[in-house]
This record gives structure tokens, C-alpha cells and sequence, in this order.
């Protein structure tokens, strides 16, 4: 067994112990698959990550994620907490993304998208299972470009069962998708945010369905007086100098939870890759702004924050504060 460099990060949250865990192994080389995934079991966290050496040239580091019960090809708050693991252990990336004429075209638009907000960010590639994933930092906040985004229809036979097991009426649903980015959800757009905290699912019966399950509601904000300050405060808080607590009362009021009991997961406190699909759908879709922050973890006393934004060439960039807890060697 060799010592190797560990961190638990807590990430969607600027203040320890408020958000979603992470563990992150900082060198994951010599490691089995099966080393792996034993380690993820022992900790018992909903994701452990290993940071590997890229094999594609234009990544600046590689991921695997694992479950307690297996490994992931894409998840958004592993993702996030291992960068900020990966940069606070002094990892750099290869190039200058944020102004390198020579950078790819995504990462070149959402550069001068950002540029229009006034910021200066930087941005690193991450290879993971899925492919290559941007990341951009703005001051202490970490987000990752959506990856593309499969929408189904789900079955009425499975949406009627899932309502069930969630205790839902038929009328307290308003629409549902199938969504995959590389992981897959059953994303559910309910009739208001307070329907999502006072929900009391059946994990059983959840788990039995054997599916992953997001639910989302989103309630907009006034729209008769302060419109102006609204958006004052609304570009504060995506630029760092403004606390969340002082857009809650003034930006759209949206409310997620994530539910995966069959994975043994009977509800995640903070999920990057479900709010990634989500904020896809729904910005699409006309139910939510261009811009906005989700709530999770209220039903499990956390306070996740996740800021999303789509950016002038249609990113969908999902962010968030991470903060490290835990510093020091595991044996592996």
C-alpha cells in the first residue's frame, strides 16, 4: 500500500459541511479497477474520484468517478470538486484557454461571452468517461459546460409509478423528460418549488423502479416593481460580490432534489450532472431564465447553491464554491 495525496471536498458550498462530499485521491496511478472501486465502497461517500494522468492531449487531467456501487462516466459535482482538489494541489493547466487564439471554438465563445460580463476566467479540460469536459474559474467559483443533452419522453406506464412512489398527483406534474448527459435521470417539472420540499418519497418503491430521479420546481420572481435592482443584484451574485442569501428574495425562486435509492442513494444533497440536464431542458423549454441559482439540500440540511448560466453561444455552464475539509495521505 503506498500513501498517496487525499482531500474531501465539500462542493456546491462556500462553507464547510453545507454541501455535497467528495472524496478525491490525487493520484490514482497503479490502482485496479477493483482497488478502486473498494476504496469508494469503504468511504461511502455518493462519488469517489482518482486523478489520473490524461491520455487525450488537449486534457489537462483525467478523472474516474465511482459510486459505492460502481463508476460513473460523467458527474457534475465530482467534477467540480476535483478540479478544485486538482488546482489546490498545484495543478496548472497546459495552455492558456481564456485567450489563445488557437483554442477550441467552444471554449473560444464561452471566453467572449464571459468577457461581456466582465470577467477574466481561465479554463481547463478534464477528461473523464465521457469525454473531455470544460471548466472555467471565475474567482473561487468552478463551473463545467454542460455536455450535450439527450431528451425522451418517459412512458406514461413508468411517469405513473414514479408519481407514485414520489406521492404525486397527476396535476402537480407539469411536463417530464428522460434526460442523459452521461448519466441518466427522470427529470420531473412540478407545479412549485414548495411541492419539491414537502415530497416524502417511498425509497422502496423508488428503488425498485431501479431509475435515478430529479425533481424541480421553479417559481418566477415578481414582475411588477424592482426590476432594475433585480438585475443589479442578480449580475453581483454571478460575479462573486454578492451573497446568494441577497438574490433569493429577487431572482427565480428554483428548488431541485435528487433521488437514487437503487444505487444506494436515497437522496443526493447536491448534483451538478442533474442540474446540468435540468437547466438544459428547462432553459430551453421556456420554464426557466438564461440565468439563474438552484437550492438543494434544504430537505437534508444543506444549503447547495448552483449557479447556472447559458452563455451567447448556447453553453449551458453549471457552477458552484467548493471547500476542502479534509487534507492529508490515504494508504492505497
Amino acid at each position: 500500500m503506498t500513501p498517496r495525496s487525499y482531500k474531501q471536498v465539500d462542493v456546491f458550498t462556500g462553507t464547510p459541511y453545507l454541501g455535497n462530499p467528495l472524496a478525491v485521491v490525487l493520484d490514482g496511478s497503479n490502482l485496479s479497477d477493483a482497488d478502486m472501486q473498494r476504496f469508494a465502497r469503504w468511504t461511502n461517500l455518493s462519488e469517489t474520484t482518482f486523478v489520473l494522468p490524461p491520455t487525450q492531449p488537449e486534457a489537462d487531467y483525467r478523472v474516474r468517478i465511482f459510486t459505492p456501487g460502481g463508476e460513473l462516466p460523467f458527474a457534475g459535482h465530482p467534477t467540480l470538486g476535483t478540479c478544485h482538489a486538482w488546482l489546490e494541489a498545484g495543478g496548472k493547466a497546459k495552455k492558456n484557454r481564456g485567450q489563445s487564439p488557437t483554442q477550441d471554438n467552444n471554449l473560444s465563445k464561452a471566453g467572449n461571452a464571459n468577457t461581456e460580463l466582465g470577467s477574466d476566467p481561465e479554463f481547463f479540460v478534464q477528461e473523464c468517461q465521457a469525454g473531455l469536459i470544460n471548466i472555467r474559474r471565475e474567482g473561487n467559483r468552478l463551473a463545467f459546460g454542460a455536455p450535450p443533452l439527450k431528451r425522451t419522453a418517459p412512458s406514461p406506464a413508468l411517469l405513473a409509478q414514479i408519481a407514485k412512489a414520489l406521492g404525486l398527483k397527476a396535476p402537480q406534474i407539469k411536463t417530464a423528460q428522460m434526460l442523459d448527459n452521461g448519466t441518466v435521470w427522470l427529470g420531473l417539472l412540478l407545479d412549485s418549488p414548495q411541492t419539491v420540499l414537502e415530497l416524502t418519497p417511498n425509497f422502496l418503491e423508488l428503488k425498485n423502479l431501479g431509475h435515478k430521479v430529479g425533481v424541480v420546481g421553479v417559481e418566477s420572481a415578481p414582475a411588477a416593481t424592482g426590476l432594475i435592482a433585480r438585475s443589479n443584484r442578480e449580475a453581483r451574485a454571478f460575479s462573486g460580490t454578492a451573497s446568494t442569501t441577497s438574490t433569493a428574495s429577487t431572482a427565480p425562486e428554483v428548488e431541485v432534489r435528487g433521488f437514487a435509492p437503487h444505487l444506494g442513494v436515497n437522496e443526493d444533497p447536491v448534483t451538478g450532472s442533474l442540474n446540468a440536464s435540468l437547466a438544459q431542458w428547462l432553459i430551453a423549454e421556456g420554464h426557466a431564465p438564461e440565468r439563474y441559482i438552484a437550492t438543494q439540500g434544504t430537505c437534508m440540511d444543506r444549503a447547495g447553491r448552483v449557479y447556472i448560466e447559458r452563455d451567447a453561444s448556447g453553453q449551458v455552464w453549471v457552477g458552484g464554491e467548493s471547500v476542502t475539509c479534509i487534507d492529508g495521505t490515504v494508504a492505497l
